[in-house]
């Protein structure tokens, strides 16, 4: 059998192994066969994962005579994901962050009811069925977490998404479906889940947390540049975000002072009192801005439109609110036909006082919607990842780089930009200012993971660099604290994405569009292959 055969082989050998071991994951992807599975949390079967990462890199390492430039890709690229795995194989997340439980629970409940690829009736089977797994993954995060090792930020958010959680599973799912014997399997199912959750909400409270988030400069530099395939570590990208950073901070006070203001903050203060009232408000403000994008995307041709592609914008999941304060994107399932993507809108928690609810409407307001709408919907994750979807090789589109993914949507929105798409000084600021705020997520990020930074620093850091309400940065931070290396993603992978681009065009592989619908056609692979793949394709 021929090399690239047998790598065809064993990376569906590998596919395969890898649905198995992460059935919610095969499910989100549209894979048929694992939708009534969340899989194993026990302490064995995380060890197990660490140990067959570094038995997979060894097979693939053995295809090393291939003809195919696209197929070394392809083998590199699953290389490089699992050399991820084996960094963080002894951080053991499972003992330290709750969301390694509640992640598959939550999301492989609600991604069945968010894509609808069954009857209904098999959507319930398959729901209840998950469901009856939630006290089984709920004990093992009971015994595996260590106090010893977990946070405060890791507690606290772990509660927070163990109560949103629960009042998902008891109060809102339910609604889904309209058969009353279907309501009555999922209310029963949903309480015994919410249950679980709220038992293990009230053991997080318990404990007295000892450890820390900090991962530490030898490993957060190893995923750099083992996994994103960069050529620099913890202290160089530290210091590119504060390079970019001064930068950005120049243009943004020459513009703020073109439009009569003495500082950037002082004109985005203004700005932000343009804010909608209510959620509801804001999601109508982003429903008309990203009809805006997409009409720019028909009129300018700046990326090719796929047939059949739809994006709604809808109120983010229930779950999701307490950890997550930005809004975000759910991509179709990469192996079924659907073209129609999930914009959420960042509705803040339950129980939010009125204070910080000013505080999160203004960090959405008016003149920001056009650039955060891009990112998420037109031409930012939903044009790129159906695009990918049409395109990439099957592995492209299960293994997915955060580099990639938001530096694509970073680099969107300045080609948005630089086609003329912001309509005055106000929304080009607030274009400026989701550059910056990722400039100064650089400098945070590589703080907080090396030890250079608290969390109260880091907060202070984001409301004094950026245009973040104290409410905003801190969840913002939070986050940073449980996904390391990712907030720094979208403007290194923007800048990256920028000079893949001047190469292309320089060496005249073709115009702006050609390169926008070249690169994102070979998925999200990390930047180093992605510039392999585009500029041998």
């Amino acid at each position: 059998m021929a090399a690239d055969d047998r790598l065809e082989s064993l990376v569906q050998e590998w596919i395969s192994e890898e649905m198995e071991e992460f059935p919610v994951m095969a499910s989100t992807l549209g894979m048929d066969g694992y939708d009534d599975r969340l899989g194993s949390f026990n302490e064995v079967d995380f060890k197990r994962r660490t140990t067959s990462a570094g038995k997979w890199i060894d097979r693939f390492q053995e295809m090393d005579r291939l003809t195919d430039p696209q197929d070394e890709v392809d083998r590199d690229l699953v290389v490089a994901i699992l050399r991820g795995r084996l960094v963080m194989g002894d951080w053991e997340g499972f003992r330290r962050d709750p969301a390694e439980y509640l992640g598959p629970c939550l999301s492989g409940v609600f991604n069945l009811f968010l894509q609808r690829l069954l009857p209904e009736p098999e959507l319930v089977r398959c729901a209840v069925a998950r469901l009856a797994e939630v006290p089984s993954a709920v004990g093992a995060a009971r015994r595996q977490l260590s106090a010893e090792l977990m946070s405060d930020v890791m507690v606290q958010r772990g509660v927070g998404q163990c109560r949103a959680g629960a009042r998902y599973f008891r109060d809102l799912l339910p609604a889904e479906v309209a058969d009353q014997g279907a309501r009555s399997r999922l209310a029963e199912a949903g309480a015994e889940a919410a249950g679980a959750l709220e038992e293990l909400a009230s053991h997080l409270e318990s404990l007295q947390p000892r450890g820390g988030f900090a991962i530490g400069e030898q490993r957060y530099s190893a995923l750099l540049t083992q996994r994103e395939q960069l050529g620099y570590g913890a202290d160089e990208l530290g210091r590119r975000g504060a390079q970019a950073w001064a930068e950005l901070d120049a243009a943004m006070t020459e513009l703020a002072g073109r439009m009569g203001h003495g500082s950037w903050r002082d004109a985005l203060e203004e700005l932000n009192r343009d804010h909608p009232a209510t959620p509801e408000e804001m999601l109508e403000g982003y429903t008309r801005a990203t009809a805006r994008c997409r009409a720019f995307l028909v009129d300018t041709g700046l990326v090719t439109l796929p047939e059949g592609e739809s994006c709604s914008v809808d109120p983010s999941p229930p779950f999701q609110r307490p950890v997550l304060a930005v809004a975000s994107y759910s991509a179709p399932p990469a192996f079924k036909p659907s073209r129609s993507g999930h914009f959420f809108v960042p509705y803040p928690p339950e129980g939010t006082g009125a204070g910080e609810l000013a505080q999160r409407m203004a960090t959405n307001s008016y003149p920001a919607m056009p650039t955060i709408s891009a990112h998420e919907a037109y031409p930012g994750h939903h044009w790129h990842l159906v695009w990918s979807q049409l395109h990439a090789p099957p592995v492209r589109r299960i293994l997915r780089s955060t580099y990639f993914v938001e530096g694509w949507a970073l680099f969107a929105e300045k080609v948005m930009a630089e086609a003329g798409f912001f309509s005055d000084p106000g929304e080009m600021l607030c274009h400026l200012e989701a550059r910056i705020f990722r400039a100064a997520r650089i400098v945070v990020d590589t703080a907080l993971h090396t030890g250079a930074m608290d969390f109260d620093a880091a907060v202070a850091h984001m409301t004094t660099h950026t245009g973040l309400t104290e409410a905003t940065a801190r969840a913002e931070v939070a986050r940073y604290c449980a996904w390391p290396t990712q907030a720094p993603s979208y403007l290194t992978g923007a800048l990256e994405l920028e000079r893949i681009r001047d190469r292309f065009l320089s060496e005249g592989k073709g115009d702006a569009r050609r390169f926008n619908d070249a690169i994102a056609a070979t998925g999200s692979l990390p930047l180093g292959l992605a510039e392999r793949a585009v500029m041998a394709a």
